[in-house]
């Protein structure tokens, strides 16, 4: 049933090569600002998808199907990238500012895992306040992270080589502070979905 709110949703999963392609060379300052511009379109569209579907009545099994998919398409995609491409290196912890990017990874892979699970015994988990909080610091980690490209370039080419001072990179440092609290978040709710799941396990 392709309505609005499921072309929309599908957009979202058909753009994120294309994202992808402008985030691919670390040096093209350009390049990042229109990926910047692009992951703020793509954003727009997960919320719009929603709003639409249930204003207009016509959330659809494959709308719900695909709205989790494409977020986690996107988020996945991001992080990987960023991570190949070395910006979530920053201060004090060098590399280890992957570690929070994980986290998620992590939690997005096992709570898709435990939806299907508990779907398949028919109960469903609603999503918390605190899970919006956690997805609002992760859209805003993420986008912080692309637009630190195209404001201040490439980070520091080595772990040693902190070269770029808070001044000099502050998008870049606001955005793996959003992340790492994006990642606290991750653990909150992820163990907050985990033991709705254990409970009909026994």
């Amino acid at each position: 049933m392709l309505t609005l709110p499921n072309i929309l949703t599908l957009s979202r999963i058909f753009a994120v090569p294309l994202l992808g392609f402008f985030l691919w060379w670390p040096g093209w300052q350009l390049g990042y600002l229109i990926g910047f511009v692009l992951y703020c379109i793509i954003a727009l569209t997960d919320f719009l998808d929603g709003y639409l579907a249930r204003a207009q009545g016509t959330v659809s099994k494959l709308g719900i199907f695909l709205d989790p998919i494409a977020d986690k398409i996107m988020v996945a995609a991001v992080i990987l990238i960023l991570t190949a491409q070395g910006y979530l290196r920053g201060p004090y912890v060098g590399d280890a500012h992957v570690i929070a990017g994980l986290v998620i990874l992590i939690r997005e892979i096992a709570v898709s895992g435990l939806r299907e699970f508990l779907g398949g015994i028919q109960v469903s988990v609603p999503v918390s306040r605190l899970a919006k909080w956690k997805t609002t610091l992760q859209l805003v980690a993420l986008g912080a992270l692309i637009l630190g490209g195209a404001v201040h370039g490439q980070p520091c080419q080595s772990v040693g080589d902190m070269c770029q001072t808070f001044a000099e990179s502050w998008v870049h440092v606001v955005g793996l502070a959003c992340l790492w609290a994006a990642a606290v978040l991750t653990c909150v709710t992820g163990w907050d979905y985990l033991r709705v799941g254990l409970k009909h396990m026994e």
